[in-house]
């Protein structure tokens, strides 16, 4: 079980309002070996992560694919930068809002090399920003985020469970403690019998 897991390959969410761009990136991304799911538009996005839906709606997809999101988990999103409507600033900043989302990788492209643009993303939480047309060596540097995002998301339920398990510990130390405490009175007790019959006999004598 644990080697299909392994071979499962890295689902990517790809976001572009542009249909030629879009099966570009979805080219590259499954050239690479990823899983691909497109979307042309952020709000689009946003349903398939499930911040605006239930699990239990299904989302129209590319290639008339009918997809429940509760059935797929995203490693990562690369989306546009500028989209209609919501652009991928916006999106970034959602996903960065979400308690459940905000460890999701996230990388920008673009076809304008704005210096200011590129650093208000990065600052916002972006992972990478590529310059439009992405390349097939960008593919490259997507791996590692995931990866990275894989192994904090693993720390993080190992700190949880060691709080739980502390949490959980006192009981157990105040009980042993009060085993302890019962046992040394019981101690003493058998040690002042022993001692009185000894005064009684002194006494008498």
């Amino acid at each position: 079980m644990a080697a299909v897991a392994t071979e499962t390959p890295f689902h990517v969410l790809a976001v572009d309002d542009s249909l030629p761009d879009r099966k570009l990136i979805e080219r590259l991304l499954k050239t690479s070996s990823f899983q691909v799911t497109t979307v042309d538009s952020g709000s689009k996005a946003l349903e398939f992560l499930r911040i605006h839906h239930d699990s239990s709606t299904p989302i129209s997809l590319q290639e008339d694919q009918l997809i429940y999101n509760q059935e797929v988990a995203v490693n990562l999103i690369i989306t546009d930068y500028c989209m209609p409507g919501m652009t991928g600033y916006d999106l970034l900043k959602k996903i960065k809002e979400s308690s459940s989302l905000r460890d999701i990788p996230v990388v920008i492209m673009s076809s304008e090399n704005i210096p200011s643009r590129i650093n208000r993303c990065l600052e916002e939480g972006a992972d990478e920003f590529f310059l439009k047309p992405v390349r097939l060596s960008d593919m490259s540097k997507l791996k590692p985020h995931i990866l990275k995002s894989r192994c904090k998301e693993h720390y993080n339920q190992q700190s949880d469970g060691n709080i739980d398990e502390s949490s959980s510990n006192p009981t157990n130390s105040s009980s042993s403690s009060s085993d302890n405490s019962s046992s040394s009175r019981k101690r003493k007790a058998e040690g002042d019998a022993e001692i009185l019959p000894k005064a009684n006999r002194s006494r008498h004598s």
